[in-house]
């Protein structure tokens, strides 16, 4: 069986990317109630996973923390794709296409 393992710096580069993007995306402010609803649901599952994900490295849990990273960014660009949260354009931080 091969080994696999995500090194702290490939890591840690992505918990910072995340980070960036948590800090930039918001929520329309033209939102509904049910959007912003769902938006805030998003960014709450980002949230917690980015949190996860910090926890997880700390821990020494590395694939576990890599996983989480993941995820958690995967919710943000749902969200951006989905109309739901504004990534502002920003291409390198998001799938916006």
């Amino acid at each position: 069986m091969d080994e696999f393992s995500v090194s702290r710096e490939r890591i840690e580069r992505y918990l910072a990317l995340t980070d960036e993007a948590l800090a930039k995306v918001e929520i329309p402010a033209a939102a509904g109630d049910d959007a912003r609803a769902q938006a805030e649901d998003m960014l709450g599952m980002a949230r917690a996973y980015h949190s996860d994900a910090q926890h997880f490295l700390a821990a020494g849990r590395g694939d576990d923390a890599f996983a989480a990273v993941n995820y958690a960014h995967g919710w943000l660009d749902a969200g951006v794709r989905l109309g739901l949260l504004d990534g502002k354009g920003d291409w390198r931080l998001f799938t916006t296409d």
